[in-house]
């Protein structure tokens, strides 16, 4: 399809912007210049995607080669509904994240890093958006380890105010290596068999191909995927990246990283190897059996932890089982639920770990005796954790409710090796689990009382504090208007499921 006038390099620009700025915000002096200059390429990407988004939403899919090469010897930007939208989130939840980050990175870094800082988090940001629009498998690994090798750097600069930061990143930096690893073995296997490293052209050779490297090129790359995705068992690293990372660098994560995985996920299982491939159906038995361990599991592990980062990183865990449950159903509906779910799941986690933020600005702690009291020490951010909470647990009318809602009904309308009403039953025995243990910080929060003799202490910079009731007031604004997330993440599964069954879609 044809780019309008004047937007011929726009598939680009989203990747291309913060790239060229990161640099420039390392030659910065320490202070406000960094923060307000990724603020600024922050808001200037998320309107790229939104232009994206619309041109591709009235206009169809858009190919895009890079310095005129076609493919597939060339490297493309293939962008569809599907991965525009995952592009407009990843800008979205930078351009509240760097407003967000300004007191509280002055507070939990060294100041002379504050230039790294954001030069770090506009590469990262450069690395997700390059995963999510490039077309061609290897550029797929090349921004996978820039948006991790920056990742790595950001955790570790938790370790100002924890020690463990650096164990941390140090462990991220481990499993996600042997992830890497995997996925680019799994592309030489792809390789060796069909000849391309285009993700569609793959898509069509692979189609007559049914052999043991093309088997074993399918379990590298989703095992690798599935590490970096924290799947469940491949999980380990990510609670303690999570906790240890500074406050803002744990919401953008827990927003966007994860969240681009499962896209990554998506594209193989369905536009690359499709329902041709014989073992697909093995996969996605896995992948039921492996979503649905990880949404009681990590929401067991979720009760019983005593800071509330931890607790929220587990409880991200378990919403990748959900996900992945929608994965596995290999339908539009499921497909459509798992894309509803990444998008809505983005906005409430940044907002629950936004209002952590706020807390241990003030309280200096995650720990849940921070959280003492707190709706009448600090309401604004009290009300913010416990609206977005609900959101988590699926209380309508917030996003959690339509989350929960299409993945049911996709599992009603899903013939699957268990009982689909086996399986909402199970979707609503894990939102239990949920309302456990956010229960149970509401209850700190509301019920108990603050420790003797604490002090007053004043709520979160009002930079902060918008920050953090964009993303609650988002979680209610998307129950009423689901143009953007029901209907565009239906119209994008279509096209992914037509793709694989062979009805059009092609470079």
């Amino acid at each position: 399809m044809s780019i309008a006038p004047g937007l011929e390099h726009l598939p680009a620009l989203p990747v291309v912007i913060p790239m060229i700025a990161a640099p420039i915000a390392l030659l910065m002096r320490p202070g406000t210049t960094p923060w307000l200059w990724a603020s600024l390429v922050s808001w200037a990407t998320l309107i790229c995607t939104i232009l994206l988004l619309d041109q591709v939403w009235h206009s169809g899919p858009i190919v895009y080669e890079m310095g005129g090469w076609a493919a597939p010897l060339g490297i493309t930007y293939y962008i569809d509904l599907a991965n525009a939208l995952i592009m407009m989130l990843v800008a979205a939840m930078a351009s509240v994240v760097f407003p967000y980050a300004r007191t509280s990175v002055e507070a939990e870094i060294d100041r002379r890093q504050i230039p790294a800082f954001y030069t770090a988090l506009l590469i990262c940001m450069t690395g997700l958006l390059g995963v999510a629009g490039t077309g061609d498998a290897f550029n797929v690994f090349v921004f996978l380890e820039i948006s991790s090798l920056s990742t790595y750097a950001l955790v570790a600069m938790g370790a100002r105010k924890d020690r463990r930061a650096l164990t941390a990143a140090f462990n991220y930096l481990i499993m996600g290596t042997i992830g890497a690893t995997f996925y680019v073995i799994g592309l030489g296997l792809l390789y060796q068999a069909t000849g391309t490293l285009n993700l569609l052209d793959l898509h069509d050779r692979l189609a007559n191909q049914d052999n043991k490297v093309v088997e074993a090129g399918f379990a590298f790359i989703i095992t690798g995927i599935g590490l970096k995705l924290a799947m469940v068992p491949l999980h380990l690293w990510l609670p303690n990246a999570y906790c240890y990372a500074p406050s803002s660098i744990s919401a953008f994560l827990a927003a966007t990283a994860t969240k681009v995985q499962l896209y990554l996920m998506l594209r193989y299982v369905f536009s690359v190897f499709g329902f041709e491939f014989p073992f697909l159906e093995v996969a996605l038995n896995a992948f039921l059996i492996l979503g649905i361990t990880g949404m009681f599991y990590a929401s067991i592990v979720a009760v019983f932890r005593d800071n509330v980062k931890q607790m929220l990183a587990y409880s991200s865990i378990a919403q990748i089982g959900y996900m992945l449950l929608g994965i596995s159903f290999g339908t539009v509906d499921g497909v459509a639920a798992s894309l509803i779910h990444i998008f809505n799941h983005a906005l409430m986690k940044a907002a629950l770990f936004m209002g952590v933020g706020c807390v241990v600005l003030r309280l200096g702690s995650s720990h849940f005796h921070a959280f003492r009291g707190l709706a009448k020490r600090m309401p604004w951010t009290a009300w913010g954790l416990i609206l977005s909470g609900l959101s988590l647990v699926g209380v309508p009318p917030t996003v959690g409710f339509i989350s929960k809602f299409q993945l049911m009904e996709a599992a009603f309308e899903t013939s699957t090796f268990i009982d689909p009403l086996l399986v909402v039953l199970l979707i609503g025995a894990s939102s239990l689990l949920a309302a456990v243990y956010i229960g149970r910080l509401i209850y700190t929060m509301v019920l108990e009382q603050p420790p003797e003799g604490a002090a007053a202490i004043p709520e979160a910079p009002y930079t902060m504090r918008v920050a953090l009731w964009l993303m609650v007031l988002a979680n209610f604004y998307f129950f009423f208007h689901t143009d953007l997330t029901v209907d565009v993440a239906h119209q994008a599964a279509e096209s992914l499921i037509c793709m694989t069954a062979g009805c059009g879609g092609a470079y």
